[in-house]
């Protein structure tokens, strides 16, 4: 099968392209950044080496002399989108805020890249890119008290809460794209029968979470307050701990 290496291998370690003849045509970049715009506007499922190289303008079988197999298209897109991070030279002292700031970002570029949580994955997280936003990571970290092993189960623990609140963020959004009707009238009817259901008194204890009227959610806000507890049960200072 074309592209189906013989034995495993990281590309990062091999040349920017193989076999002889001219000098290469594209760049992983330019590759990666065609992969990129290909997922953004109609998903990873849209991705694949006759698409990328169409997009190039250049033959499918001539793309596998720079991308062996898609797994490694998959992981040039990957370390494309995680150069979009903003890192910080140094820490500011507060190893909360600056995760928190990481996760904010983390929480940007999913948003932006929709497909990027499906390929997230630690076989793709040491990539030149990834390996940049772990060492920064670790470096905010340097003012917590806890063996490596323990910053580095902080980090993922932070990335995981991000995938899930943003994969939640992006169901919601295809479910009300793809209703014939507004979300309002959706959001009306949904809490007209949570109303009557609750008031039946078979549910206390939701019926007391209504009647604290929280109001509208703010989404941000949830978001901080959720990865500030994710730091928090890390911090053997805090008062959760």
């Amino acid at each position: 099968m074309a592209g189906r290496a013989a034995e495993p291998g990281v590309i990062w370690a091999r040349p920017e392209r193989t076999g002889r003849g001219p000098k290469p045509a594209y760049s992983r970049a330019d590759i990666a950044t065609a992969a990129v715009r290909i997922a953004d506007a109609d998903g990873i499922d849209a991705v694949s080496m006759r698409k990328v190289a169409g997009e190039l303008g250049c033959g499918t079988m001539s793309l596998y002399n720079y991308v062996p197999r898609k797994e490694d298209l998959y992981e040039l897109m990957v370390d494309a989108v995680s150069g979009e991070y903003e890192l910080p030279d140094k820490s500011s002292g507060d190893w909360r805020a600056d995760m928190l700031a990481l996760a904010r970002q983390t929480r940007a570029i999913m948003q932006r890249h929709p497909w990027l949580p499906r390929l997230m994955s630690t076989v793709y997280g040491f990539s030149p890119n990834a390996l940049r936003y772990l060492e920064s990571c670790l470096r905010c970290l340097d003012g917590l008290d806890a063996p490596y092993g323990t910053k580095m189960e902080l980090i993922a623990t932070v990335n995981g809460s991000v995938m899930t609140s943003v994969a939640n963020e992006l169901a919601i959004a295809e479910r009300s794209r793809g209703l014939p009707w507004s979300e309002e009238q959706e959001q009306a009817v949904r809490g007209a029968y949570l109303s009557r259901e609750v008031a039946s008194g078979a549910y206390p204890r939701l019926a007391a979470v209504l009647g604290e009227g929280v109001g509208p959610i703010d989404p941000d806000e949830v978001f901080d307050r959720v990865l500030t507890r994710v730091l928090d049960s890390f911090d053997p200072h805090s008062k959760a701990n």
